[in-house]
């Protein structure tokens, strides 16, 4: 397969809140900008250094990639949801004038942005204007909707108001919305008359596969370092432990998580609800369920290998179509995916199509307890399930794939068809 390149200087600034400090990681957006990097992209990436790293604004450089750490506030992991709030809003500030400190010479050809947050702007319609840069946000997170859905923010409060006006006017800015999946796509269109079909596109979450990998025995000794029997059907679930997991649902699905036979369930992760899941654990002492807030990323992806069922939750009450990426992560490992999320995301759709995984409402603890027990007890519907999600992934969440929609607009300038 032939994939585009470019032939000339062109320069794409991506701002984003995920943090860039090594971009040979592994993740969506360190993927996407080494293969924008591999097709002769100049990249410029602004990455925030928050306020508990005590860290300095920094530059640097790999290649033609350049990464610009922007010193700022704590955005992430707050326990403070007015701490978040104002570094959020600050946060345009602060890298406007480091962009105009450090790039003051160069000519953007394309902003590319994520959200969260919904407060580039400022940033947006400056390089519109001086630099008549197309621009192209990344849909990962609709706000403040989803605030409202789980009880974060009051619809129509003040709050609100403040930033849905900065929502309207990001979808304004932007020439062209790349969104995660269709059911993304259709309620932009539904609850935004403003927003023409013309500019949305499909612009899913996607990695650069690492190669399949043939798994004929578990890593005896990483399971014994995290006390984790060999001869289980090891479920892991990986990734944030907020309030968008429905956490109250997680901890029914740990008590009742004995009556899964040969069954174990492991959750790492951290966030603002990893203290309510792991005190209820250590008092409780479920069967079978092991918890841990952070690990070594290697040692995480040896676990990884060793896992049987990769699980995802989302809370219930979601009005909006959440596609969270560890799905791609999962498939990548060939792993059947087990999920419980609210009824609006389309992800359960996608496991139907994929015949990779198995589906509930996060209101059902019984049913999810009945998936878990069925694959659990069945390995080849385990094997088959993998098999079939890593093809999927292959066929539909590819980097490269991904970055050519990037570039049929950086070269031509034409919308994608929906």
């Amino acid at each position: 397969m032939t994939f585009k390149k470019v032939d000339e200087d062109m320069n794409i600034l991506f701002l984003t809140l995920s943090k860039m400090e090594d971009i040979r990681q592994r993740g969506i957006y360190t993927d996407l900008v080494r293969e924008l990097s591999s097709r002769g992209v100049n990249v410029y990436i602004v990455s925030p250094r928050q306020k508990r790293e005590n860290l300095p604004t920094e530059l640097s450089k790999e290649g033609n990639i350049k990464v610009l750490k922007v010193k700022t506030g704590n955005i992430t992991a707050t326990k403070s949801f007015i701490e978040k709030g104002i570094s959020t809003l600050m946060i345009e500030y602060q890298y406007l004038k480091a962009i105009k400190d450090n790039f003051k010479d160069i000519k953007f050809d394309m902003i590319m942005y994520s959200t969260p947050p919904i407060t580039f702007n400022k940033i947006i319609k400056y390089y519109k204007k001086h630099h008549n840069s197309k621009t192209y946000l990344i849909l990962k997170d609709i706000f403040p909707q989803n605030a409202v859905d789980i009880g974060l923010m009051k619809k129509d409060g003040i709050l609100y108001n403040m930033f849905r006006k900065k929502e309207i006017s990001l979808y304004n800015n932007s020439d062209f919305i790349g969104c995660m999946s269709y059911g993304n796509l259709d309620y932009i269109l539904q609850h935004n008359n403003y927003v023409t079909k013309n500019k949305l596109e499909i612009f899913p979450n996607a990695i650069e596969p690492i190669e399949k990998k043939q798994k004929t025995s578990k890593d005896k000794q990483i399971l014994d370092k995290y006390k984790i029997p060999e001869d289980t059907t090891l479920f892991v679930y990986g990734g944030n432990l907020g309030k968008p997991q429905g956490i109250d649902f997680v901890i029914k699905i740990v008590d009742e998580f004995y009556k899964v036979e040969n069954g174990h369930l492991l959750i790492v992760g951290s966030g603002t609800e990893f203290n309510k899941i792991n005190t209820h654990i250590e008092n409780s002492k479920p069967l079978g369920v092991s918890i841990f807030e952070r690990l070594p990323k290697e040692e995480y992806d040896k676990l990884i290998g060793c896992a049987d069922v990769g699980l995802i939750f989302l809370d219930y009450r979601f009005t909006i179509p959440n596609f969270p990426s560890r799905l791609t992560s999962y498939m990548e490992n060939s792993l059947p995916i087990l999920a419980a999320t609210d009824k609006n995301t389309d992800i359960k759709d996608v496991l139907l199509e994929s015949k990779s995984g198995l589906w509930c409402e996060s209101t059902d603890e019984n049913k999810f307890i009945k998936h878990a027990q069925k694959l659990s007890s069945e390995k080849e519907l385990r094997e088959n399930m993998g098999l079939s999600g890593r093809k999927y992934l292959e066929d539909n969440y590819d980097i490269r794939k991904t970055v050519d929609i990037l570039l049929n607009h950086l070269l031509e300038g034409d919308a994608q068809n929906v």
